[in-house]
């Protein structure tokens, strides 16, 4: 089991009704709103934090006809002591009536108060000690919370789970604190032969007997409590295969379970988008993390899905819909963010993915479009971080904010692509996702950080600082002009939309257009104000656009081409000045150097040189004029000596 500690009043693994166009995409983020709302003020439970947990076994007993959403559950425990403890605490629901507890066999006296389920040990279990105890108890799950849901689809009754982020108490005795993953655990779901049940991990057997079915499904990797499901009505199945079947690593599959009245050719069609996404993901981060088991989708009746490991619950089938939830199953299930504050390396890095299916299937120009919406959303106010504050951290709406953790951290991580290139981009995600101390387990923002900074050799923190923690964007100015045969000059300003980034340094790319179409794009890195580049470009300039692929986060920016005539002593500049002992000539490609003159402030001849570069520590302190002679003509340069 992975255990994190960090020491936040609010902590949290993946939850995500993911995003997809945006009236969904709202209605999405609406209920995650609505989810998370009532359950704020709950906090870990400090009775619980003496133990990990390793283990459970989960038999659940179901009807969807019943008129109360009624459950009976066996549950076994398997937990490590952390320290000395002498009784044991587990979250649940006061409404589900436990009836025995046993430990190898043996009864133990317990109590059912606010909550919780406190269970007396026979004895003291010592720190490193693990033991096993086996609940069985009964009842209505409370509704309020919609962890556990009875419903109707065409009038046929359904059950569901959606336990993100503290409902699995609601509907078993669990660790509710959200950084304890168990290592695994095997769920029998029993319910009349007229439906079936699903849940994560691989299908091990179905049984029948006495006019009920029993499901028994396992799953081998760590999870935390919240995204284990449970779902049971009259599913129909559409199966697929997917995965990139290289010899080491063949296809798998994509397990469907769909009400009879959406099992349509449309809906089917729909699903099917899952094989190549799937192959977009695999190509770009690595493997699909729980190959040895499925993916898959199940159909429920909250809107927008839920990214339950192996098995993501489903209340749509639209392709930006399946793209994030499946990739949640990287960023969120595999590496959970570790504190609210560190949010968007779930939901920014997941939609990020969506984005990178539509680059893929659709082509640059639909992604472009899809990050114009991004950077249109994220700038139509001029404030915000993408990480939170502690205060923030207590806000709901602030940290299911789709614009500032959905969308503006989904183009901070394109940035980052920009900034590193693809190559050391995707190695780094790579490298992140498979790092041992992080898979499967829970990370925060300086953990992505370390990896990229690891594979593209320098610091980001100036990067992180701007775009991660502080708030704004920039608006830029550019101007370009012609500068001689085969060359522009383009100059570059910036203003900061919000006073905590004093100056965004970023690469800008700028194209530059000619008479019959001509395109040329240069990328400069811009780091100053009033910054000038003398680029090349293989046509007389007519034109100049910024940002023409939308690589970074802005808003109106203007560029203009000025038409104000090609000087040649604007073309030629002289550093350092003042200097020491050497001086640099800088000129266009297209323009030769003849000779450089040196005079004193009395015109004497003091030097000639034939190169650009030369030392000059024979003169005398204080001003000197260069007469620089070149195929264009010849110009006068004043320096001064120290």
């Amino acid at each position: 089991m992975k255990k994190i500690t960090f020491n936040l009043l609010l902590l949290f693994g993946v939850f995500c009704f993911a995003q997809t166009d945006n009236n969904e995409f709202d209605r999405m983020v609406e209920a995650e709103m609505k989810s998370a709302s009532s359950l704020q003020n709950l906090r870990v439970n400090p009775n619980t934090q003496n133990y990990d947990i390793t283990y459970h076994e989960l038999r659940f007993t179901v009807n969807p006809n019943n008129t109360t959403p009624y459950i009976n559950g066996i549950v076994k425990t398997t937990f490590t002591a952390l320290s000395d403890m002498n009784t044991v605490t587990f979250d649940m629901a006061t409404a589900l009536v436990v009836s025995s507890v046993t430990m190898n066999s043996s009864n133990l006296t317990f109590n059912q108060s606010n909550y919780e389920l406190n269970i007396n040990l026979p004895s003291t279990l010592t720190t490193g000690t693990s033991a096993t105890v086996e609940i069985t108890y009964a009842g209505s799950p409370p509704q309020a919370e919609g962890g556990f849901t009875r419903s109707t689809h065409s009038g046929t009754p359904v059950i569901y789970t959606l336990s993100e982020p503290f409902g699995a108490r609601d509907w078993w005795p669990c660790k509710q604190d959200l950084t304890d993953k168990i290592d695994s655990f095997d769920i029998y779901i029993t319910c009349p032969d007229t439906y079936i049940g699903v849940s994560n991990g691989l299908l091990q057997s179905s049984t029948t007997s006495g006019g009920n079915t029993t499901r028994h499904f396992k799953h081998n990797f760590p999870i935390p409590a919240y995204l284990i499901s449970l779902n049971v009505t009259n599913y129909t199945t559409y199966n697929i295969q997917a995965g990139l079947g290289t010899l080491e690593n063949p296809y798998f599959p994509i397990n469907n379970y769909l009400y009879p009245e959406s099992n349509t050719a449309t809906t089917r069609s729909a699903i099917d988008v899952t094989v190549p996404i799937m192959n977009v993901f695999e190509e770009k981060v690595g493997f699909y993390p729980y190959r040895s088991e499925q993916y898959g989708h199940v159909q429920f009746g909250w809107g927008g899905g839920m990214e339950h490991t192996t098995m993501s619950s489903m209340g749509g089938w639209s392709r930006s819909l399946i793209a994030h939830e499946l990739g949640h199953q990287w960023f969120g299930d595999k590496i959970t963010c570790g504190t609210w504050k560190d949010i968007w390396l779930n939901e920014g890095l997941t939609e990020y993915m969506a984005g990178i299916v539509v680059e893929a299937l659709d082509g640059d120009a639909a992604f472009v479009s899809w990050k114009n919406s991004k950077i249109s959303n994220i700038t139509s106010q001029t404030s915000g971080a993408v990480y939170l504050t502690d205060a923030e951290a207590l806000d709901v709406n602030r940290i299911f904010s789709s614009r500032l953790s959905y969308n503006k951290g989904s183009m901070v991580t394109h940035m980052l692509r920009w900034v590193m290139g693809d190559a050391n981009f995707f190695q780094a995600l790579r490298n992140y996702l498979s790092d041992s101390n992080l898979a499967f387990g829970y990370a925060i923002t300086n953990d992505l950080k370390g990896h990229l900074e690891a594979v593209h050799g320098n610091s980001l923190s100036e990067f992180f600082n701007d775009w991660i923690y502080m708030q704004g964007y920039p608006t830029y100015t550019i101007i370009a002009q012609n500068w001689g045969a085969g060359q522009a000059k383009i100059t570059v300003n910036q203003v900061q939309s919000h006073a905590s980034v004093t100056f965004f340094e970023m690469p800008l790319e700028i194209r530059l257009t000619g008479a019959g179409g001509l395109v040329h794009d240069v990328v400069v890195n811009n780091n100053t104000n009033n910054e000038e580049f003398i680029v090349s470009v293989p046509f007389e300039v007519t034109g100049v656009q910024f940002d023409p692929n939308k690589h970074i986060i802005s808003k109106n920016n203007v560029a203009t081409l000025t038409n104000e005539a090609f000087e040649l002593e604007q073309t030629i500049s002289v550093y350092p000045n003042p200097a020491n002992d050497e001086i640099h000539i800088m000129m266009p490609t297209t323009t030769q150097l003849e000779k450089v003159e040196i005079y004193n402030t009395l015109g004497q001849l003091m030097a000639t040189h034939q190169t650009a570069d030369f030392r000059i520590d024979n003169l005398s302190s204080g001003m000197h004029v260069l007469k620089i002679v070149t195929s264009e003509g010849a110009i006068h340069k004043n320096f001064i000596k120290k």
